[in-house]
């Protein structure tokens, strides 16, 4: 079936002599967006009109969901990628019944909301909203997001269905723009779905051949048929997505009979269909004339005057759907009754991922770890072995890494990677390949699918996580648990040279609300950072983690890591306080130790979380940090752009790294225990004995 024809009417709604109950719901749709788009100047209202007809196809026909229950577990997901039209989800929801979307809320798109005003219709859809999946806006993450919930969906139905008992069987429907179509991270996230033949997934294409500066030509003239089949994936042409809702419902019905294969439905649509500006950049945005809105109300029987109402027979139309998903729930709650009689094993299983609730065995396997086995060795091979020891007690984890876990030192089993052709559905290792930015928005994905139910991990070199960056973000923003393992953190990389040495990419994750970044210095406190990072349930952790072996640190605790800084040496009468983390700290012991009994008694402070130690009271914070105007340094093998907050003064990197082995860089750039030394002596000198606090902060 690659072709569907377009109907007899040529697009035009207006020649028939009498409108089908479809027709009419498309003409009452596209009315009450017309609504949204003007209650307040403007809006992103165009396309939300061209894909009106799509939208009654979903959300009538296809779709299985319950507007009574948003989080129904087994619902399909929409995913609308082109978050900016916002209001063709708005509509749809408030249409069908979901009891969130009340036309007061809807009333509050696009207002100014003064006066502490709020309303759930943002300008993009916003994942705390019951009845939207996941943040989209950034175009092109959202199908990636799409990505990852077919990933968690197909996962659990590789894991749980039995004959008779398809207990898992939601389908991702994605709605896409020609923007989206042009960012790389839903490239490589197409790529990867072709890959891994996600044929539960459904990439609906809103083809109106405009963009928000011009015509699409302007600046994209490729066949996306055929890198779409390139790709992977079973593509679909309807010509009149405009109007024809039965086509693009056979379409979507028989999307369901492809299988190992995601599904590409191209649909030629009319930005801002009906209006003066139909069809042109103008119609991408802002206030419709009233003229066409008027004409379009006359052509539905409805008072042009009069706004914000929906004729009585196409909300019955809309809000049969609430009682029909009522219904699907109420079977399908019946069918996991009987499956956990016959396989209760799994039934029990099924409701600890449901709940997202998985103990304390994690918890005790981390206490128990007895790290005289790590003695010495570096963080990122400390890190796989606590992946390869929770994989079995965290049935929730999940992922991989973008074909570096080799060095990531990521343990997985062939038998467990998720690919029909390699392991199962039902595997957990799943092979992201070279798409840093895709691997994290995906894993946004499966995070979303239901709170709880996944736990995603990502793995790469941490100057990759410059790629990652949007999707990181995204997932921060959106209160989504995810771990992100970041190895090789230092320019101890080395012969790769300073395109591998990250000396900068701290500053983005140490600035980046709602995300844990954890540089722990050796493995005690590498297992302190997963005890924060599985406890924690509303925001991704990133683990900042070393390739080089590790010197004596003393005083690790990885129950004090959750304090984000703590004495590791103290010492009577200090003269100085000397703050590290991760891959330098055990420079700094020895030059610490070399200092104190040289005469300067030096004390020494962890400092793995800035973002834990601001959490803590100022009283604490004060006996890690003196105010007593006594010198504290810091020393770390990054641009020293936050330490000020803490520090009188800050021993890094004020350029980029070299190409050059590992303890030669440390002393190439004097942040070995020599070069620290010989700096916090010259610091000491110049300083004179005044007060450090008040003479400012320098760097060294």
């Amino acid at each position: 079936m690659p072709h569907l024809a377009p109907n007899s009417l040529n697009g035009d709604i207006s020649v028939k002599s009498k409108m089908t109950e479809d027709d009419s719901a498309v003409l009452a749709l596209r009315n009450f967006i017309f609504d949204i788009c003007n209650q307040n100047g403007g809006g992103h209202g165009g396309s939300a009109i061209g894909m009106a007809a799509i939208g009654v196809a979903l959300y009538k026909y296809v779709m299985r969901y319950n507007p009574s229950d948003p989080e129904w577990f087994d619902r399909d997901r929409f995913v609308l990628s082109n978050g900016h039209t916002a209001m063709f989800l708005y509509a749809l929801n408030h249409l069908t019944g979901f009891d969130n979307f009340s036309m007061d809320e809807i009333k509050g798109y696009g207002s100014a909301k003064l006066n502490g005003f709020t309303t759930i219709c943002h300008a993009h859809p916003e994942i705390e909203v019951p009845g939207v999946e996941v943040t989209t806006g950034p175009l092109g993450q959202g199908i990636a997001n799409a990505v990852g919930l077919a990933i968690a969906s197909k996962n659990l139905a590789g894991k749980f269905n039995k004959p008779g008992h398809d207990i898992v069987q939601s389908r991702i429907y994605c709605m896409t723009g020609d923007g989206c179509l042009m960012e790389g991270v839903a490239l490589e996230a197409i790529s990867l779905a072709g890959s891994l033949q996600l044929d539960n997934l459904v990439l609906l294409y809103d083809n109106n051949q405009v963009t928000c500066d011009g015509p699409l030509d302007w600046i994209n003239t490729e066949d996306v048929n055929a890198k779409m089949r390139a790709s992977g994936w079973h593509v679909l042409d309807i010509e009149d997505g405009s109007y024809d809702v039965p086509s693009i419902v056979i379409a979507l019905e028989y999307a369901k009979s492809i299988k190992g294969k995601p599904v590409f439905i191209n649909i030629r649509t009319v930005i801002g269909l009906g209006t003066q500006v139909a069809g042109t950049y103008k119609a991408h945005h802002g206030a419709f004339d009233l003229a066409s809105i008027e004409a379009s109300k006359r052509l539905a029987g409805q008072d042009p005057a009069i706004t914000h109402v929906i004729p009585p027979a196409q909300l019955a139309y809309f809000r049969e759907r609430k009682a029909s998903g009522e219904a699907i729930q109420k079977d399908w709650n019946s069918l996991v009754e009987n499956y956990t009689t016959t396989y209760p094993a799994l039934g029990e299983e099924l409701s600890q991922r449901r709940s997202g609730s998985y103990g304390t065995e994690w918890l005790d396997i981390l206490k128990g770890i007895d790290v005289t086995q790590f003695k010495g060795a570096a963080t990122r091979d400390v890190n796989g072995a606590i992946i390869d020891k929770l994989w079995a007690a965290y049935p929730a984890l999940c992922g991989g890494g973008a074909d570096l876990v080799n060095s990531n030192k990521f343990p997985y089993v062939e038998s467990d990677v998720f690919h029909s052709s390699v392991g199962s559905s039902a595997g957990r290792y799943i092979r992201y390949g070279i798409r840093e930015h895709a691997m994290a928005a995906v894993s946004n994905g499966l995070a979303a699918y239901n709170p709880g139910t996944f736990l995603p991990l990502t793995a790469t070199f941490f100057i990759f996580y410059i790629y990652a960056a949007p999707g990181v973000r995204m997932g921060a923003l959106s209160h989504l648990p995810v771990i992100h393992c970041a190895t090789h953190d230092s320019f101890a990389e080395g012969q790769n040279g300073p395109t591998h040495q990250p000396v900068e990419v701290d500053s983005l994750y140490r600035a980046m609300p709602n995300l844990n970044y954890i540089r722990p210095a050796n493995a005690e406190e590498t297992i302190g950072a997963w005890i924060i990072a599985l406890g924690n349930k509303s925001k991704p952790t990133m683990l900042s983690l070393a390739r080089d072996p590790v010197g004596d640190i003393p005083g690790t605790d990885r129950f004090k890591v959750a304090k984000g800084a703590y004495v590791v040496i103290d010492i009577a009468d200090a003269q100085l306080t000397l703050v590290s983390c991760g891959t330098n700290l055990h420079y700094v012991v020895t030059a610490a130790q070399r200092l104190s009994a040289s005469g300067v008694p030096t004390r020494v402070v962890s400092a793995p979380s800035f973002d834990h130690f601001d959490q803590q009271h100022r009283d604490y914070q004060a006996t890690v940090f003196p105010l007593d105007g006594t010198p504290v340094v810091s020393v770390e093998e990054y641009i020293a752009t936050t330490w000020a907050r803490y520090t009188t003064a800050s021993i890094g990197m004020t350029g980029y790294g070299y190409s050059a082995s590992n303890p030669s860089n440390y002393e190439r750039f004097g942040l070995d225990a020599n070069g620290i030394e010989k700096r916090v002596r010259k610091y000491l000198h110049d300083l004179g004995g005044s007060n450090a606090r008040m003479t400012g902060w320098r760097q060294l």
